[in-house]
């Protein structure tokens, strides 16, 4: 049995708080703030306040509170308790009070221990008692609150809802937004960031689109920006009476370059045994310049160690740095660890391993696309002859700018309308469409210029540089108005999107793109629905 008796302790009002002797008692008693032992009374004591007696409540829901103790019995005093009054005078809770406290998606509890409420509150799914609060947390899902005002009725002694709730936003940043808000926020990585509270038609349209995530950590939904999906949101919650708030993410100033050959003293290349090892692997030039960038990098950030003596713990710290400090994307940081494992296993004959790197999942993001009446201003603003030709051959063709500029005059095949693709992306060759217009087009250009091997070739002759191609292609988007984020390779996006548009079987779209898996092609079924509304059941023929 345990008793609170009040007492006058050293010229101060006290609780006084008897039990039998219990190590675990003790423990517990100790978390009220101002618990102390008196041997003249050889008894635990408390501030005699509303607080203090509260937590006693709390943590001994059947103690007794007892009258007060006569004036005889205290000994360390002589000050007469007769005008003091009883602990139960106190206004304070009663045992079976319980607090209810609404913060976004949780709903807090807090209720005296018993064995009864604990069973009705684990009915309640994902339910769980936060031991550091000593309270009950419990989803904000539906009628979950209802359910909780059942059950305890007027044993509620206060219900607090906050209307407004403080979020995670970024890695660093957070915001206040209402229970009816939902805030959408477009990244950097051309994502959207959905935060919300718990809303059950939200949710289930959400997991429906393309590449849709829960990030269980920042507590947040992420789908691939995209117009289409842009304005479903728009109007998915304007039909469920939400709050539209839109943000785009800052531009994070604060990363720091990547250091250069004139930054760094004695700046050291890649060795050559690697370069001949990616040759000899038949990797492509894209890759191997990739892979030598990357490790220079890597090497120079170690300028004083030597190459094959940077151990595993410089390459995890390095690893974090470009996270941490460069701030890179998921895929060049992946890029980096491939690049890095390649010296170390490949190069050096290594044994394959794993440098407990926890790689980033890749940001899925839907690729932006030009509309038709958009490639055309392009096309029209484009005065030079070669460079319309250039643009012309990639939209119409679906080519990747790498596969342009090794195009050669013999792959032209103006009899059959094909374009052959020789050691494509994956060392795949293919044939693509070579349409009426863009043969037409070559014809002039070929007369004008006159190349000798390769379709488009540089003022010195061989390859036309990739770098020029993309320089004066966002020279002429500015000029044609275009607003969109766009590269070069947005027109072979824009090529296999109108042919879906237009009714084309996607194994061909997969086909002319040279895509291995059907999956790479179906991401262009999320872009457009162009011509779904035409599409009738088959249900709408019978006669039924």
């Amino acid at each position: 049995m345990i008793k609170a008796t009040k007492i006058i302790h050293k010229e101060e009002q006290r609780i006084k708080v008897d039990f039998p002797y219990n190590q675990e008692f003790i423990a517990l008693l100790r978390q009220v703030e101002g618990a102390k032992w008196s041997k003249t009374h050889k008894a635990w004591h408390i501030p005699y306040t509303k607080e203090a007696f509260g937590k006693l409540k709390l943590l001994f829901p059947d103690i007794i509170a007892d009258k007060p103790e006569k004036a005889e019995a205290q000994t360390e005093t002589k000050l007469k308790p007769t005008t003091v009054p009883k602990v139960e005078e106190i206004s304070l809770p009663k045992v079976s009070s319980v607090l209810v406290e609404v913060i976004g998606r949780k709903i807090i509890l807090k209720l005296p221990k018993n064995e009864v409420d604990t069973k009705f509150i684990l009915t309640f799914r994902f339910s769980k008692f936060d031991k550091a609060q000593r309270v009950w947390l419990i989803p904000n899902y539906p009628d979950n609150l209802e359910l909780i005002k059942a059950y305890f009725k007027d044993r509620i002694s206060n219900i607090t809802i906050h209307k407004e709730v403080e979020v995670k936003t970024g890695k660093e940043t957070s915001q206040k937004i209402g229970e009816k808000d939902i805030l959408v926020i477009k990244t950097q990585a051309n994502t959207l960031r959905l935060i919300f509270s718990f809303n059950k038609s939200l949710i289930l349209a959400i997991k429906r689109m393309p590449f849709a995530s829960w990030d269980n950590k920042n507590k947040w939904w992420t789908v691939p920006f995209s117009d289409k999906l842009f304005a479903q949101i728009q109007e998915l919650a304007k039909q469920e009476g939400v709050n539209f708030c839109y943000q785009e993410e800052k531009i994070d100033t604060d990363k720091v370059p990547r250091r250069s050959e004139y930054d760094v003293p004695n700046y050291r290349y890649s060795p050559e045994n690697m370069i001949l090892k990616l040759k000899e692997l038949r990797y492509s030039e894209r890759t191997i310049k990739a892979y030598k960038s990357l490790f220079e990098e890597f090497i120079n950030h170690y300028p004083t160690t030597e190459i094959d003596k940077i151990d595993e713990q410089k390459i995890i710290a390095f690893c974090r740095y470009l996270v941490i400090d460069r701030k890179v994307s998921a895929s060049y940081q992946n890029q980096a660890i491939n690049a890095i494992k390649f010296y170390y296993e490949r190069v050096l004959g290594g044994q394959r391993k794993f440098y407990f790197l926890e790689r980033p999942n890749k940001e899925k993001a839907l690729p932006t696309v030009l509309s038709t009446e958009e490639i055309t201003s392009i096309l029209k603003a484009t005065e030079n002859l070669k460079h319309k030709a250039i643009l012309t051959v990639i939209y119409s063709a679906g080519l990747r700018i790498g596969e342009l500029i090794s195009l050669k005059i013999k792959d032209i095949d103006s009899e059959r309308k094909q374009i052959r693709v020789e050691q494509g992306k994956g060392k795949k060759d293919r044939y693509t469409l070579l349409s009426s217009k863009t043969l037409e087009l070559l014809r002039t250009y070929f007369k004008e210029y006159k190349p000798k091997e390769y379709l488009f070739e540089g003022q010195e002759g061989g390859h036309y540089s990739t770098r020029s191609v993309q320089t004066f292609f966002q020279e002429i988007c500015k000029k044609a108005g275009i607003k969109k984020k766009v590269s070069v390779h947005t027109l072979r996006h824009s090529f296999a999107t109108h042919l879906l548009e237009n009714g084309t079987d996607l194994r061909y779209i997969q086909a002319l793109l040279g895509h291995e898996s059907s999956k790479t092609t179906e991401v262009y079924t999320h872009i457009t629905t162009k011509g779904f509304d035409q599409i009738k059941s088959p249900l709408d023929g019978l006669d039924i």
